[in-house]
Protein backbone atom coordinates (compact mmCIF):
# COMPACT_ATOMS: atom_id res chain seq x y z
CA UNK A 1 0.00 0.00 0.00
CA UNK A 2 2.74 2.53 0.61
CA UNK A 3 4.70 1.83 -2.35
CA UNK A 4 0.99 2.71 -4.14
CA UNK A 5 0.82 5.80 -2.39
CA UNK A 6 4.32 6.98 -3.35
CA UNK A 7 3.56 6.07 -6.89
CA UNK A 8 0.54 7.86 -7.29
CA UNK A 9 2.27 10.98 -5.15
CA UNK A 10 4.79 10.80 -8.18
CA UNK A 11 2.75 10.77 -11.00
CA UNK A 12 0.54 13.96 -9.38
CA UNK A 13 4.22 15.97 -8.75
CA UNK A 14 5.13 14.98 -12.22
CA UNK A 15 1.70 15.83 -13.63
CA UNK A 16 1.82 18.75 -12.27
CA UNK A 17 5.61 19.84 -12.43
CA UNK A 18 7.15 18.02 -15.38
CA UNK A 19 5.59 20.67 -18.29
CA UNK A 20 6.99 23.82 -15.94
CA UNK A 21 10.72 21.95 -16.15
CA UNK A 22 10.66 21.67 -19.37
CA UNK A 23 9.59 24.82 -20.76
CA UNK A 24 12.45 26.38 -17.89
CA UNK A 25 14.71 25.09 -20.51
CA UNK A 26 12.94 27.51 -23.22
CA UNK A 27 14.03 31.30 -23.82
CA UNK A 28 10.80 32.37 -24.75
CA UNK A 29 7.42 30.66 -23.49
CA UNK A 30 4.17 30.97 -26.05
CA UNK A 31 0.56 29.29 -24.81
CA UNK A 32 -2.94 29.64 -26.07
CA UNK A 33 -5.53 30.84 -24.37
CA UNK A 34 -9.31 31.50 -24.40
CA UNK A 35 -10.09 34.97 -25.66
CA UNK A 36 -12.98 36.89 -23.37
CA UNK A 37 -15.39 36.42 -26.06
CA UNK A 38 -15.10 32.24 -26.00
CA UNK A 39 -15.14 32.27 -22.33
CA UNK A 40 -18.42 34.29 -21.75
CA UNK A 41 -20.02 31.67 -25.07
CA UNK A 42 -18.72 28.78 -22.61
CA UNK A 43 -20.43 30.38 -19.38
CA UNK A 44 -23.38 30.89 -21.37
CA UNK A 45 -23.76 27.55 -22.44
CA UNK A 46 -23.19 25.84 -19.26
CA UNK A 47 -25.96 28.53 -17.57
CA UNK A 48 -28.49 27.50 -20.47
CA UNK A 49 -28.46 23.97 -20.28
CA UNK A 50 -28.40 23.82 -16.21
CA UNK A 51 -31.29 26.39 -16.80
CA UNK A 52 -32.82 23.98 -19.17
CA UNK A 53 -32.53 21.45 -16.76
CA UNK A 54 -34.30 23.52 -13.96
CA UNK A 55 -31.30 24.50 -11.76
CA UNK A 56 -30.06 28.11 -10.78
CA UNK A 57 -26.24 28.12 -10.61
CA UNK A 58 -22.87 30.14 -10.96
CA UNK A 59 -20.65 29.51 -13.44
CA UNK A 60 -17.60 30.82 -14.03
CA UNK A 61 -14.43 30.35 -16.50
CA UNK A 62 -10.40 31.34 -15.85
CA UNK A 63 -7.88 31.50 -18.44
CA UNK A 64 -5.03 29.35 -19.17
CA UNK A 65 -3.32 31.35 -15.99
CA UNK A 66 -6.25 30.69 -13.46
CA UNK A 67 -7.42 34.18 -14.03
CA UNK A 68 -11.05 34.59 -13.43
CA UNK A 69 -12.51 35.69 -17.36
CA UNK A 70 -16.57 35.42 -16.42
CA UNK A 71 -18.83 34.90 -13.77
CA UNK A 72 -22.37 34.36 -14.62
CA UNK A 73 -24.82 33.49 -11.31
CA UNK A 74 -28.61 33.21 -11.93
CA UNK A 75 -31.23 35.26 -10.24
CA UNK A 76 -32.48 32.74 -7.98
CA UNK A 77 -28.76 31.25 -7.45
CA UNK A 78 -27.38 30.79 -3.95
CA UNK A 79 -24.71 33.53 -2.76
CA UNK A 80 -22.22 30.82 -2.44
CA UNK A 81 -22.60 29.95 -6.25
CA UNK A 82 -20.81 32.43 -7.58
CA UNK A 83 -17.57 32.23 -5.53
CA UNK A 84 -17.61 28.18 -5.50
CA UNK A 85 -17.86 27.84 -9.67
CA UNK A 86 -14.98 30.29 -9.43
CA UNK A 87 -13.10 27.88 -7.10
CA UNK A 88 -14.09 24.55 -9.43
CA UNK A 89 -12.69 26.11 -12.07
CA UNK A 90 -9.64 27.10 -10.48
CA UNK A 91 -9.03 23.84 -9.26
CA UNK A 92 -9.58 21.75 -12.46
CA UNK A 93 -6.96 24.64 -13.92
CA UNK A 94 -4.87 23.96 -11.35
CA UNK A 95 -4.48 20.39 -11.13
CA UNK A 96 -4.98 19.94 -14.79
CA UNK A 97 -7.97 17.28 -13.95
CA UNK A 98 -11.89 17.24 -13.89
CA UNK A 99 -13.24 18.46 -9.80
CA UNK A 100 -15.41 15.34 -9.85
CA UNK A 101 -11.87 12.78 -10.71
CA UNK A 102 -10.10 15.07 -7.78
CA UNK A 103 -13.07 14.48 -5.48
CA UNK A 104 -12.86 10.62 -5.57
CA UNK A 105 -8.97 10.36 -5.52
CA UNK A 106 -8.45 13.15 -2.19
CA UNK A 107 -11.75 11.51 -0.11
CA UNK A 108 -9.40 8.96 1.14
CA UNK A 109 -6.39 8.19 -1.49
CA UNK A 110 -2.97 9.61 -1.18
CA UNK A 111 -3.57 12.95 -2.14
CA UNK A 112 -6.30 13.96 0.31
CA UNK A 113 -3.50 17.13 0.84
CA UNK A 114 -5.28 18.85 -2.38
CA UNK A 115 -7.83 19.78 0.19
CA UNK A 116 -5.87 21.77 2.40
CA UNK A 117 -4.40 23.92 -0.68
CA UNK A 118 -5.78 27.88 -0.60
CA UNK A 119 -8.72 27.50 -3.13
CA UNK A 120 -8.99 24.10 -4.07
CA UNK A 121 -12.53 22.67 -4.13
CA UNK A 122 -12.03 19.22 -4.97
CA UNK A 123 -15.77 18.83 -5.66
CA UNK A 124 -17.76 17.66 -9.15
CA UNK A 125 -18.25 20.73 -11.57
CA UNK A 126 -14.95 22.22 -12.52
CA UNK A 127 -13.52 20.85 -15.95
CA UNK A 128 -10.42 21.79 -17.59
CA UNK A 129 -10.62 23.21 -21.25
CA UNK A 130 -8.62 21.51 -23.88
CA UNK A 131 -7.85 22.86 -27.29
CA UNK A 132 -7.35 20.39 -30.18
CA UNK A 133 -4.15 19.79 -30.03
CA UNK A 134 -4.84 18.74 -26.10
CA UNK A 135 -3.35 22.08 -25.03
CA UNK A 136 -4.73 23.57 -21.41
CA UNK A 137 -6.58 26.90 -22.80
CA UNK A 138 -8.76 27.40 -19.71
CA UNK A 139 -11.53 25.67 -17.22
CA UNK A 140 -15.10 26.05 -16.08
CA UNK A 141 -16.66 25.49 -12.79
CA UNK A 142 -20.47 25.58 -12.09
CA UNK A 143 -21.99 25.39 -8.78
CA UNK A 144 -25.99 25.20 -7.63
CA UNK A 145 -27.00 22.33 -9.37
CA UNK A 146 -28.05 19.09 -6.55
CA UNK A 147 -25.06 17.30 -7.54
CA UNK A 148 -21.83 17.37 -8.83
CA UNK A 149 -22.28 15.38 -11.74
CA UNK A 150 -25.37 17.71 -12.64
CA UNK A 151 -22.67 21.07 -12.01
CA UNK A 152 -20.60 18.93 -14.13
CA UNK A 153 -22.85 17.96 -16.92
CA UNK A 154 -23.30 21.53 -17.11
CA UNK A 155 -19.53 23.00 -17.51
CA UNK A 156 -19.13 19.95 -20.42
CA UNK A 157 -22.25 21.67 -22.24
CA UNK A 158 -20.28 24.90 -21.88
CA UNK A 159 -17.13 23.36 -23.47
CA UNK A 160 -19.21 21.47 -26.36
CA UNK A 161 -20.61 24.77 -26.82
CA UNK A 162 -17.10 26.38 -28.47
CA UNK A 163 -15.14 22.85 -29.43
CA UNK A 164 -15.51 24.25 -33.18
CA UNK A 165 -14.02 27.42 -32.03
CA UNK A 166 -10.93 25.35 -29.60
CA UNK A 167 -10.29 22.77 -32.21
CA UNK A 168 -7.38 24.61 -33.72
Amino acid sequence: MKQNTCLMVAGLFLMLFAPTAWAADQPLVTFKSLSPEVALEVAQAAFKKCRADGYQIGVSVVDRGGNLQVTLRDRFAGPHTAGTSYRKAWTALSFRTDTSELAKITRDGPSWAIRGVTNALPLGGGVPIRAGDGGLVGAVGVSGAPSGDADDGCARAGIAAVEDKIAF
